[in-house]
């Protein structure tokens, strides 16, 4: 591979993943002869896909010029965001930077990986600025559906960016606080050449629901419910997991965890200071002999996983509680597209056993952890970036949300995909397929790779 380095007067973005698709996020930064990466998640094969399950983008293209990456920057705990660091670390074997509940999480899959005391982790409080090679970088906690999502500025002798992570506007975030308005206002003054953004939600019209704004609908579908509750949800969501707990108290129920995932997750939330699930959640053992009007679970399997917790329970499978009619399943998550034929068989398993499902459909008890529009206009008025590149989106999120940069706040916007190499700084350009991109899954004895026909499909 003979391609060219960035130069002292360059500043380059590549996506490797996560550009042109939700999930598998992979971004690098160039300048002066020196790399950056910004996250290094997975994604999951699409139902009835003959690929491995868990896949994630191949770092080859850096993995080429490994003596000139000078780190690995986590933006947040999420699968999509960290989930590949145990696969591809010891292809990259760089410097890792994190915030502690992004640590916690991560510690777990390097155990798991044989990793554990091997990767150079430097775990950051949030909000801390660092430096990697030419990079100058800050930590800046943004809203999200999980604690310490960061954004980034990052800051080099060609231009400042800000990466923004996945974020919304929320004020009532139920963990953690508002976003700083005032920091970033402050930010848009001194100057921001360009900003690279999260495009999950920009064909959605109007704000985001504000994770406050669930507790009343939730109150009202346990408060009302004659047998047991099983709320599911996805597990990364702690603030939703306090909620739970503290309606359950208010309803004089028990609640207990459902699922490995949650189980980490809210150990993950323990390490870092934000919650000790020991004082809410009982194990789901002892919650076999509660009562059933006594009974609130939080279960695995908002997507129809087979195999998670909901799953087993829509199959009289579970090894601790059992479903009966008048059992109430709540889901407070909403389908990622490609889910729904696993959903619908997963509700139809569950209403022939007699248990009532309710969605988010007729019930305000979901809110997402991304901006609609007018939070993207929002953010762009305080920032005031002269460059817009979408990513983490389908080609459609990311037209829709270049559309709305250019024509609702008059900012220039360049499009593309993984593989296109945006040149931010001196002169802003796209340069299209760049950088060779492809797959990886995890198979039996290790990666493998996915052929781009089958990953399209």
């Amino acid at each position: 591979m003979s391609l060219a380095s960035p130069g002292a007067s360059d500043l380059w973005f590549l996506p490797l993943g996560g550009t042109g698709e939700i999930g598998m996020n992979l971004n690098l930064y160039g300048h002066d002869d020196r790399w950056l990466m910004v996250d290094c998640g997975v994604t999951f094969a699409e139902h009835g896909s003959k690929d491995p399950h868990v896949q994630m983008a191949d770092p080859a293209f850096i993995e080429g010029v490994r003596e000139a990456l000078c780190g690995l920057v986590l933006t947040h705990g999420h699968e999509d965001h960290l989930g590949a660091v145990a696969h591809l670390w010891p292809r990259l074997r760089c410097p890792v930077i994190c915030t502690p509940f992004a640590a916690a999480v991560l510690a777990n899959k390097l155990r798991e990986a044989g990793l554990q005391g091997k990767v150079p982790l430097t775990v950051l409080p949030p909000d801390s600025p660092f430096s990697l090679g030419p990079f100058q970088l800050r930590y800046l906690t943004m809203t999200h559906s999980l604690p310490e999502a960061q954004a980034l500025v990052l800051t080099t002798a060609a231009g400042t960016v800000f990466h923004t992570g996945d974020w919304k506007l929320d004020g009532a975030p139920g963990l953690g606080t508002p976003p700083p308005e005032s920091t970033l206002r402050a930010l848009g003054d001194q100057g921001i050449d360009a900003l690279v953004g999260d495009s999950t939600n920009a064909l959605t019209p109007g704000y985001s629901l504000s994770e406050g704004s669930l507790e009343r609908d939730l109150a009202k579908l346990i408060q009302g419910a004659p047998g047991r509750v099983i709320i599911t949800a996805f597990g990364s969501n702690i603030a939703r997991l306090h909620l739970f707990a503290r309606l359950a108290a208010r309803f004089d129920r028990t609640p207990t965890l459902l699922g490995r995932s949650l189980r980490t997750m809210a150990q993950a939330a323990a390490a870092s200071g934000y919650w000790d699930p020991e004082r809410r959640y009982i194990d789901s053992r002892d919650a076999a002999y509660l009562p059933a009007e006594a009974c609130l679970a939080v279960a695995t399997g908002s997507q129809g996983d087979p195999g998670a917790a909901l799953d087993r329970l829509s199959r009289n499978r579970h090894p601790d509680l059992l479903l009966e009619p008048g059992d109430r399943v709540i889901f407070s998550a909403r389908a990622i597209p490609g889910n729904e034929p696993l959903i619908d068989a997963l509700v139809e398993r569950l209403k022939r056993l007699g248990v009532e499902v309710i969605s988010d459909e007729d019930h305000q008890i979901h809110a997402s952890g991304h901006p609609a529009q007018e939070e993207l206009k929002t953010l762009y008025g305080w920032l005031k970036p002269e460059l817009v590149v979408p990513t983490h989106g389908t080609p459609s999120h990311m037209r829709a949300h270049g559309a709305l940069a250019q024509r609702d706040c008059g900012i220039r916007a360049l499009t593309g995909m993984n593989g296109d190499l945006f040149m931010l700084r001196p002169q802003a350009g796209v340069r299209r397929g760049w950088a060779p991109v492809g797959r990886l899954g995890v198979g039996p004895k290790g990666l493998v790779p996915i052929a781009a026909d089958a990953a399209d499909a």
